[in-house]
Formats: structure tokens, sequence, C-alpha cells
């Protein structure tokens, strides 16, 4: 049978702490997932440092790794008398062996088998874009997301799944809701991971949000502002009718309470309506006419100040 250097698989010292050969194992798991990876040997790859890990990460598999000793990675290798104590095989039966088998072997033969710990699912994140109107509704949605799973090889697999969330009413940017027990799988029968949706605020195209408020740019005419109007301003709960003030100038902040986004004990933020003054690109020849007349007439200064 052929010696494999675990230690060399992962890219550590021999001398390397827990936490190393995890990050080392983390980030060539990574490079070589057949589902990532284009070289055309990732996925051999990946089952060398899957196998390398497995028994680097276990304290005791290590120790017995270790008592094996040191030699080329790929050199011939017989396991130790010890082994051939414990089943009377000879020399020549290792040739088709793998060394991952003689481990296993070893350590039953050991006596020093013992019940599989209970090792929990791991816990994901994923983040789902969400709009003001869902938040401020407090609406379901699909979520949808490819999880990592492995298969009945130990292979690990993106599944595509589908979970249906509430989004809670008055959610903020950023809040993270717990589905338990829909994220990794455990083994030995530990309990299933989690998984978290971490809520993404849209941009609204007419809302802008600061903390429970909203602010709203309301657009006027000329005639609008000047005169008055009665204007039916959008709101997240139905449009409302404003009532524009004659002499309203651009800037102004007009305050609609209780119509900004809502709050866990029932309250809501204010709405605030900022006034624009707008003014037609084009206007046709009556149009100019009026506003010449307009002009002639008036006595309105609005620089009136600088002098």
């Amino acid at each position: 049978m052929k010696y494999k250097d675990y230690y060399q698989a992962l890219g550590v010292e021999r001398g390397a702490s827990a936490d190393e050969i995890k990050q080392a194992y983390r980030k060539l798991a990574h490079k070589y997932h057949p589902d990532i990876t284009k070289d055309p040997k990732g996925e051999e790859k990946f089952k060398e440092i899957a196998e390398a890990y497995s028994t680097l990460k276990d304290p005791e598999k290590r120790e017995e790794y270790d008592n094996l000793g040191r030699r080329p990675a790929g050199q011939g290798f017989q396991p130790p008398p010890d082994w051939q104590q414990h089943f009377g095989t000879d020399a020549s039966a290792f040739d088709d062996v793998d060394l991952s088998d003689i481990l296993s072997a070893f350590r039953r033969g050991n006596g020093r088998s013992r019940a599989a710990v209970p090792v929990a699912g791991q816990d994901y994140e994923i983040s789902v874009p969400v709009t003001l109107e869902q938040i401020y509704k407090g609406e379901e949605i699909d979520v949808r997301a490819e999880l990592p799973e492995p298969d009945e090889h130990g292979m690990v697999r993106r599944v595509p799944r589908t979970f249906r969330v509430r989004v809670p009413k008055g959610a903020t940017d950023g809040q993270r809701l717990r589905l338990p027990g829909k994220g990794g799988p455990g083994r030995h029968g530990g309990k299933q991971g989690d998984l978290y949706i971490k809520l993404e605020l849209q941009p609204h195209p007419l809302f802008r949000v600061n903390g429970r408020d909203l602010t709203l740019d309301l657009p006027l005419a000329p005639w609008e502002a000047v005169i008055g109007a009665k204007v039916e301003t959008p709101t997240l709960g139905g449009p409302v009718e404003l009532d524009i003030k004659p002499g309203t100038t651009a800037g102004r902040r007009l305050r609609l309470p209780k119509r900004g986004m809502p709050t866990a004990d029932g309250g809501a933020g204010d709405l605030y309506v900022v006034v624009i003054i707008d003014v037609p690109k084009t206007v046709n020849a009556r149009e100019r006419e009026l506003y010449e007349e307009l002009a002639k007439v008036s006595d309105f200064n609005p620089r009136r100040h600088f002098s």
C-alpha cells in the first residue's frame, strides 16, 4: 500500500494546531469543490483533502496516524506489527488496502471504538432582498437558496430549497430571521443546523428611510404653490389628500404623523413631505403668452434681497 501524507495534502506542518488544520481544509475545500473548481483533477484533490481532514481533525485518529511514523508520500508502506497481530494478516495482503481503512481497522482492533458522538449540523446565513411594502405589511415571501448538503458518498453538493417566510411587520434593514432546523444536516443523531435569513432593504423609487420615518419629495406646479391646491399624495398605507396652502415655498417640510414605518409596539413613524417646485420643460403658445403677461404685471422679485 502507498503512504499518504495528510499534512502535506492540507499544506500544514505536522505540529499545526486544530484551528490551522481547519482553516487550511476550508480554504482547499472551497478551491477544489466540484461545483466550483475548473481543475480537471479537482474532484480527486477534494477527496484527498477530505480524507486528510477527516483523520487530522480527530485527536485520537491524528495520534494513531502520527504513530505510523513519517515517510515520503506515495512510498510503499506496510502497517505496524500490532495491526498484523490483531488481524493475522500477512504483509502481501496490504497491497490493495487504503491507508484510511488501515487506520479505521487499527482503531477497532485496539478496542478504541466508541459510540459516534452526535454532531450538530452547520448553520447557514443567506441575504434576501425585501421591499418597503413587504416590511410595512408584514407579508410572506418565498426564499430560495442552494444549501450545501453531503450526498450518500459524503460529497458536498448544493441542493436548491425553498422556504416560506413571513417578514415581521416593521422589520429593519439587516435584521436576521432564524429558521431552526433548516440548516445543514446533523451527523450521528445530532440536531439539524439553523438557517438565518438576513433582510436587505431595497431602495424605494419614492420613499427614503430614516429609522422609522419616511421622506417623500412632492413636486408642485408653480401655480399650485402660489394659489394653493389639494394634492393626492402616496403613502405606504394608500394615497391621502394633502392640502397645500397658498404661498408654499420649495423645501418646506410637511409632516404626516403615523404614516411612516410600523413599530413592534403597534406605533408608527412619521412621513415627511418635502415640497419641490417643478416647472414645465416646454410650453405651448398660449401658455407662453400667459407667462409673459404675468411677468409684465407682477412685481414679485425673488432676488430683491441681493440689493
